[in-house]
């Protein structure tokens, strides 16, 4: 009896794991092959039909970057008389506030926050001061294209509410970090689920929502971009995914950096898991099979991995589970030798991906069990661009 039901955890376990990173993906790529449609902006070629907008940018000792970021934003193809950018300095020890406020443009608002609260409430308190229809939330490390905020804007309308824009990163300095790869294919799959309702959160870097939708943050909120996204797919107002909207970042170069980056996206992730149970029942079919297929099992791929691995330990006494047990322990042995010799040898890109996903879901473990702990210090950490 005890064994048979070992045999089924093991087996429902390893199940899941390939339907997750396999058989989903596949099942996607499959649609959206049949479906062969992008989400595309309408064409408004009058400029009074545009609406006002207001570019949030919440910052945390972002002085290496807040300079170019507002830059950026001023070059943005949309009429000056309705863009508005209002950067919030989240009680920044550096120069951030004191950068920002030396763009003597009027469209430029700056709000220094004298304590350090975190974004979520930065965001809440910069959306009571934006006078505009559209926000759109950015990040102080993105670059926008010249048309992207006028791209997403133009995608809203009376069945879209929530636009998410196209984030590409860049492997120009990638190290042996290979996050570049793994959100490519993260790319493709928003893609398919967009096309079929089920598109999932946003792009923190780039998205706009018409700001009647947006619902105040809990303070603690790590995902903002996540859950201000889900909150209104949820209630099927309408969120899409558009690949003419570009941004771009670059990765952090090492592993390290990138661990402690999933570290605190894990813990962010399992509290909109566990807060918000409505994103997985109370939305559409679609919307509830993506969550479940795309993040639920993603999230719980460390927990089903320690199943595979006890529950075969446990049965250690039979030929196949005996294999089965050896040949995890040595991947994880290997995972471990690797990433301690990551720098020494230029490893083939395989070798290189398989440690990005050991690496990943250790930070969702290490992740999982400070969430449990309601340890959230280090949410403003940010990895350094190369």
């Amino acid at each position: 009896m005890i064994s048979a039901a070992l045999e089924a955890v093991f087996w429902g376990a390893l199940t899941l794991l390939i339907y997750a990173y396999f058989i989903y993906p596949l099942l996607m790529a499959t649609i959206a092959g049949r479906l062969k449609h992008q989400a595309s902006a309408a064409n408004l070629s009058d400029q009074k039909q545009l609406p006002s907008v207001a570019v949030l940018v919440a910052a945390f000792n972002e002085q290496k970057h807040i300079a170019a970021r507002i830059e950026n934003l001023l070059q943005q193809d949309y009429p000056s008389e309705k863009l508005q950018i209002i950067v919030g300095s989240d009680g920044s020890s550096d120069g951030t506030a004191e950068i920002a406020r030396k763009f003597s443009d009027a469209r430029t608002v700056v709000h220094e926050f004298r304590i350090n609260r975190g974004k979520a409430s930065v965001l809440n308190d910069l959306v009571t001061k934006a006078n505009a229809d559209v926000l759109v939330f950015t990040d102080a490390n993105t670059v926008f294209n010249p048309d992207t905020v006028r791209q997403l804007v133009l995608a809203l309308d009376e069945r879209t509410s929530a636009v998410c824009g196209d984030l590409i990163l860049s492997a120009h300095h990638q190290g042996n970090n290979q996050d570049y790869q793994y959100w490519n294919f993260e790319r493709r799959l928003k893609a398919a689920e967009s096309n079929i309702g089920g598109l999932l959160g946003a792009n923190g870097g780039v998205y706009a929502i018409q700001r009647a939708c947006y619902q105040p943050l809990r303070p603690d909120t790590i995902c903002d971009d996540f859950v201000i996204a889900m909150n209104i797919a949820v209630e099927g107002k309408g969120l899409r995914y558009l690949p003419a909207a570009a941004a771009f970042e670059e990765t952090p170069t090492d592993v390290v950096a990138e661990f402690h980056r999933r570290v605190r996206i894990g813990i962010g992730n399992y509290q909109a898991l566990f807060r918000h149970p409505q994103y997985l029942f109370c939305g559409s079919l679609a919307l509830s099979f993506t969550y479940f297929s795309h993040k639920v099992l993603r999230w719980l791929t460390p927990h089903l991995l320690i199943l595979v691995m006890a529950s075969s330990a446990f049965l250690f006494g039979t030929p196949f589970y005996k294999f089965a047990a050896v040949f995890q322990l040595a991947g994880y042995a290997a995972a471990i030798a690797v990433f301690c010799l990551r720098n020494r040898y230029a490893w083939p890109s395989f070798v290189r991906a398989a440690l990005h996903f050991a690496v990943l879901n250790f930070a969702f473990l290490v992740a999982f069990k400070r969430y449990l702990a309601s340890d959230y210090s280090g949410s403003w950490r940010r990895t350094e661009r190369a």
